[in-house]
């Protein structure tokens, strides 16, 4: 999570704005995809433990320029290689510092229709940020892990992005969106973004809403899936992460945090941050919704 803003001053405007599918162009169903996968705890802590383990050893943080950040970025990128992920670095400079954010594309899929879900992968230099991202970095892991493990064949191009200095102000992001070309811009239908995916305190899951573009079709997605489990969701709107840079494009964003843990932006920011269950559960969310929106693809 950025330092530049908080969930909790986003989270103060609730929007009272009744959506509807309506708003979004209607979409047609592949029954062919399977159901989604759930996923266990095993499939997504080690990821955690793993990031946990990089900082330890590179002074205590994944921070942009650092190599604690650099061997978090070949972690991922080394789990989604073996998996069939095409891989690419993209690289940028901030602060006298070259860094990179990673993208993966799954094969296949209508390259017109683009589904893109993305974290931040960079801590701040305080704190291993095992939370902060490392938990939406991982879920987003474990969910593209899922893709590969299932050999699932979606109807939308499948598309992930592991985001570098989200932290000193979206950078990695910002500078991905500003080298897309209108028309590349164009083929993204949404991107989803997590941040902070296993807060120890969550009450409820903090939904964003995109009303600014239209954005209806994956918000409702995430409000359904939380409510055919009874768990209590809130309205957000855009800003205070990744999905930011692709909002000020004008490509449409949703996706989900868990909130504000107890420890932000400190040493204390470690595996101990992370309620298991409650990651477990965000991981559930992005591949349940993930699989619902693989399998359709808007009609313009």
């Amino acid at each position: 999570m950025t330092s530049r803003r908080s969930l909790p001053r986003l989270a103060a405007v609730v929007l009272g704005v009744s959506l509807t599918l309506s708003a979004v162009p209607a979409a047609t169903a592949d029954t062919r995809l399977p159901a989604a996968p759930t996923v266990s705890e095993q499939q997504v802590m080690p990821h955690l433990r793993a990031l946990q383990r990089i900082a330890d050893r590179n002074g205590g943080n994944r921070a942009h320029g650092t190599k604690g950040y650099a061997e978090s970025v070949a972690y991922v990128k080394r789990a989604l290689d073996r998996a069939g992920f095409r891989t690419k670095l993209v690289p940028f400079t901030h602060d006298g510092a070259t860094g990179n954010s990673l993208i993966a594309d799954w094969p296949g899929g209508d390259p017109d229709h683009v589904l893109m879900t993305g974290a931040h992968l960079d801590s701040v230099k305080e704190g291993p940020g095992i939370n902060d991202n490392g938990s939406g970095s991982a879920a987003v892991l474990a969910t593209a892990l899922q893709v590969a493990k299932t050999g699932l064949k979606p109807e939308r191009h499948l598309r992930f992005a592991w985001w570098g200095a989200e932290e000193p102000g979206l950078i990695g992001s910002a500078e991905y969106v500003r080298k897309l070309s209108a028309a590349e811009r164009r083929r993204i239908d949404v991107y989803l973004n997590f941040d902070q995916a296993g807060s120890k305190n969550t009450r409820q899951w903090l939904v964003i809403h995109d009303d600014e573009h239209g954005e209806t079709e994956a918000q409702q997605a995430f409000e359904e899936w939380f409510a055919e489990r009874s768990i209590p969701t809130f309205d957000i709107g855009v800003g205070g992460s990744d999905h930011e840079s692709f909002g000020n494009a004008g490509i449409p964003s949703s996706g989900f945090s868990t909130g504000i843990s107890d420890c932000i932006h400190e040493a204390c920011d470690d595996l101990s941050n992370v309620d298991p269950k409650t990651e477990r559960t965000s991981t559930d969310a992005i591949v349940g919704v993930l699989w619902k929106l693989a399998a359709t693809t808007p009609r313009h």
